[in-house]
């Protein structure tokens, strides 16, 4: 079998070397564009590149290829575009046109590049690979902002909390806070009481005075002054002097008086009803 291998070989050896010889091989693309200094040749290696280009992007519109012949199909695309731009830069550099500038770009539009990842480009079924997809789609936009006024527009009352007691619910929890603090502050006073107490201050051992009650011997106008109500009713004291019925009934009776003096009474008499007054002490 090694021979056989190796007179193939040298068999296909020398047929090559006569194709070479009689010029009918075909030429090969160099590898890199930098190797070709022929500017027709340049040309020749980018149309062929761009042949290649149109057959696989016409291949890969098959989605029946599966994912992975996809994916292969658009990497070799993707790496031809690569190539026919070093072309392109090649035969500028070479006195020929700029294809990057004039050149057609049908083969380029086709593709589609994610954002934020230039220069990949995707072709035909590629575009609706899983994760590929996703990659497409745009974010839906924020909602617009609202204006002042329709801010306003749904400002009330309850905005400011005045109706916050109208559910019935507030205020009993309210009251029951209400009650738990003032006994806790109750309960802190009589501690910190007993605890002076215990410490021996004097002034605290005599008893705290309330001003609102009145003393049991109190008698005379002072007892007018006080009134006490029915039974379980509020206590209520008066701190001024306060006139009795009988005394409101003389001073009207007074003051009406005087002004019948003054309306009928001539200025002579009323001044003899002065000086009678006067002498009796009146």
């Amino acid at each position: 079998m090694a021979r056989n291998a190796e007179k193939a070989m040298t068999a296909l050896a020398r047929f090559r070397q006569a194709q070479l010889e009689e010029g009918k091989v075909k030429e090969r693309r160099p590898f890199l564009a930098s190797e070709c200094n022929d500017l027709p040749k340049a040309e020749k290696w980018r149309r062929q590149i761009i042949g290649e280009i149109s057959k696989k992007v016409a291949q890969i519109q098959n989605a029946g290829l599966g994912e992975f012949r996809i994916r292969d199909l658009n990497d070799e695309i993707n790496k031809l575009i690569r190539e026919k731009g070093h072309w392109e830069v090649r035969i500028k550099e070479l006195g020929g046109p700029d294809y990057g500038r004039i050149g057609p770009k049908m083969l380029d539009h086709e593709g589609k590049e994610v954002p934020g990842n230039r220069g990949y480009k995707y072709f035909g079924a590629a575009k609706d690979l899983p994760g590929v997809r996703e990659l497409f789609e745009k974010e839906p936009l924020p909602p617009p902002r609202k204006t002042r006024a329709e801010l306003m527009k749904s400002i009330d009352a309850e905005y400011y909390g005045y109706r916050d007691e109208d559910d019935g619910v507030l205020v009993p929890l309210e009251q029951e806070e209400e009650k738990k603090a003032i006994g806790e502050a109750l309960e802190k006073w009589r501690q910190e009481k007993e605890a002076r107490l215990a410490n021996g201050d004097r002034n605290e051992e005599e008893e705290e005075v309330n001003i609102y009650a009145v003393a049991a011997d109190e008698s005379g106008d002072d007892s007018d002054s006080g009134a006490e109500g029915e039974e379980g009713q509020q206590k209520f004291i008066a701190h001024v002097p306060v006139p009795t019925q009988k005394e409101i009934e003389e001073a009207l009776i007074r003051r009406k008086k005087m002004e019948l003096l003054q309306k009928y009474a001539s200025e002579t008499l009323l001044a003899q009803s002065e000086d009678a007054k006067r002498l009796l002490g009146i």
